[in-house]
């Protein structure tokens, strides 16, 4: 199995500096590797190469993946430094994660969140058919045609959206199960139906289920 990565990569994921932070530490000649100054592109296997930073060595961060039950609010991307509430200030500070996939500002719920970028491409990729499970609230009542719709499914500008499975839980709250991931997917559909969403809630991604876990609390798991 191929352990190395870019020597860039490996001081960011260890949680030193952003990636373009560590491009910088190696062209000033900040970076060792084997005892030798550090090259942009090289690669480094950090088990067993010994990555040095001034006189600091450089250790293999620790994988760790969390489930979150994300609260209103609080948004997903890191890139927003001014962002009052982000996901990342609910978990540990060390070692950084990062969020599979997002929910949007005024949804909650399910959020996984890890440091491992393989674990994470094979959870975000399509070809491995991660259904998405949700609870909706809209704005009025649902009726026979709304579910009909959502079944059959609806043009968006990504392509052709549908509900794998959706059943109503009382007048106005349904859930719908779905594969895709688009970008507010759930609240397009509803409104290409003539329904707002007022409130949506995930609560499984493939097999990692919500459970009871409170709003704004986490727990790791593994993946």
């Amino acid at each position: 199995m191929q352990n190395k990565v870019y020597l860039q990569k490996a001081i960011a994921e260890s949680g030193r500096c952003s990636r373009r932070g560590a491009e910088d530490l190696i062209k000033q000649g900040k970076v060792k590797v084997n005892g030798k100054l550090g090259e942009l592109g090289q690669k480094v296997d950090t088990k067993k190469d010994k990555v040095e930073i001034g006189d600091k060595i450089l250790q293999a961060e620790e994988k760790v993946c969390y489930i979150l039950n994300k609260p209103k609010g609080y948004v997903c991307t890191l890139a927003d430094r001014h962002a009052p509430e982000k996901v990342v200030d609910l978990l540990p500070k060390s070692p950084r994660v990062f969020p599979v996939g997002r929910l949007d500002k005024d949804s909650r719920g399910l959020l996984i969140l890890t440091n491992d970028g393989q674990r994470a491409n094979e959870m975000m990729h399509p070809s491995f058919w991660h259904e998405k499970e949700y609870e909706v609230e809209v704005g009025k009542n649902i009726n026979d045609d709304f579910l009909k719709k959502m079944r059959q499914g609806v043009r968006l500008k990504e392509g052709f959206a549908k509900a794998d499975k959706i059943e109503k839980i009382d007048d106005k709250k349904f859930s719908i199960i779905l594969h895709q991931g688009w970008k507010r997917q759930v609240k397009r559909m509803a409104e290409k139906c003539w329904y707002e969403v007022i409130d949506l809630k995930r609560v499984r991604v493939g097999n990692i289920k919500l459970g009871r876990l409170g709003e704004g609390e986490y727990k790791r798991i593994k993946i």
